[in-house]
């Protein structure tokens, strides 16, 4: 079935319109300060937020499928170059990171297995570094031992996070299908797997579990999202931008959070385009920092897997060539993103003249007393605006025809 459509947010043709929590930040950091200034302290701020270090932990027992877990997350297969080793053997002796693909200051952690007979939880910790992760995942394939709830509770004892996931559930679904085509019900076996999961973990003195089904091999499909949504609620600021920047792109749902935390950070990123290193912009009355919306747009494309690795990797997944994905693309590929690019783009931006809301000047009334200052900012962002906006096009289409090719297999 191909995804639905992205829902678009509403604004009126050539007026920049902010959300109620923009605009709170946007006049907080105008309290004090020009423009200059408050540009200089923004992009720290957004420095902060873009090597914001989250360290994740992959922990369970020998082929439970941890490591296939790890180059899940980082969008790839196990074997992709830099993928984690995979095998029915334990292959993990040692903490091994895995740095992602396009964001460095994420690592996933493949932690050796927790299985053997010897096993204590509190010196399996020590021994993998415990105070570095910020998060655990708890993986099993069949049941969750007494080694599972021991490890959770140290876990928890040390108030880090934890989440158990139950992987290979395509596997069971397969075997379920073969031994009883007639009374299947995917449904059924899920919540089979799901409630075996449950009791286990409360006999074992786990207070009110939640379990994940999964599968490395096809995470847009069970619980996938749900543990998403999860980690978005229980991460702090920061590290949960960094998680969501980081999910592969497998769904219309993650492209959705995607677009929406990449939404919030725009002024931000007007603001200090232009606010610090501007420079004026030929047939325009604007001066901004073409090389910083250079590399923001770049990054927008990365992040939704619009350059030529992803686009290659997408289409050998589905069997089709990448010149037919690359077909349904309008928006450029991030190799295509130079400084000349932006300032045509910046042009059709400032062909009808953008203006502020009167909500955006009432709150920020400096902006209204700075003609080319709030030109500059709303040129900017509606520039900003409008290219996102046919990224996610672009890359909504180039989903919809992965998952055509994909459903006649």
């Amino acid at each position: 079935r191909a995804p639905s459509q992205l829902p678009s947010i509403p604004h009126s043709e050539g007026i920049i319109k902010l959300s109620r929590e923009e605009l709170e930040a946007l006049k907080a950091a105008f309290e004090e300060g020009n423009l200059a200034g408050v540009a200089s302290r923004l992009q720290e701020m957004q420095e902060s937020l873009d090597s914001v270090q989250l360290d994740v932990g992959i922990t369970g027992e020998t082929g439970s499928g941890k490591s296939s877990f790890v180059n899940a997350l980082r969008g790839l297969g196990d074997e992709d170059a830099g993928a984690a080793c995979t095998g029915v053997v334990e292959t993990t002796r040692e903490p091994t990171p895995y740095q992602h693909p396009w964001y460095p200051n994420v690592t996933i952690w493949d932690l050796p297995g927790i299985g053997t007979p010897n096993f204590h939880p509190d010196a399996y910790l020590e021994q993998v570094g415990f105070s570095r992760y910020d998060i655990f995942f708890i993986i099993t394939s069949q049941r969750f031992t007494a080694n599972h709830a021991a490890l959770a509770r140290h876990i928890q004892a040390m108030d880090k996070s934890f989440y158990f996931v139950r992987s290979k559930v395509d596997v069971d679904l397969d075997c379920s299908l073969r031994r009883r085509p007639s009374s299947y019900s995917e449904m059924g076996v899920l919540q089979e797997i799901r409630q075996n999961c449950l009791e286990g973990l409360r006999a074992q003195g786990i207070h009110l579990p939640q379990v994940f089904l999964l599968s490395a091999f096809d995470l847009s499909k069970y619980d996938f999202h749900l543990l998403g949504e999860t980690l978005e609620r229980e991460l702090s600021h920061h590290k949960r931008h960094a998680f969501l920047m980081a999910l592969p792109n497998i769904s219309l749902h993650i492209l959705e959070k995607k677009k929406a935390a990449m939404l919030k950070q725009m002024w931000l990123i007007s603001t200090v385009a232009c606010g610090v290193h501007t420079a004026p912009i030929p047939g325009l009355l604007i001066s901004c920092d073409v090389d910083i919306l250079a590399r923001t747009l770049q990054g927008y494309c990365k992040s939704f897997g619009l350059d030529d690795d992803s686009l290659e990797k997408l289409a050998a997944e589905v069997g089709q060539p990448v010149g037919q994905m690359k077909a349904v693309i309008k928006a450029p590929l991030a190799k295509e993103i130079s400084n000349s690019l932006v300032v045509q783009l910046l042009i059709q931006a400032g062909g009808k003249v953008p203006k502020l809301s009167k909500e955006v000047l009432r709150s920020v009334p400096v902006l209204g007393s700075m003609a080319s200052g709030a030109l500059s900012f709303a040129t900017t962002y509606k520039m900003l605006r409008s290219f996102m906006d046919e990224v996610t096009a672009s890359v909504q289409r180039v989903l919809i025809k992965a998952f055509e090719v994909d459903a006649k297999k």
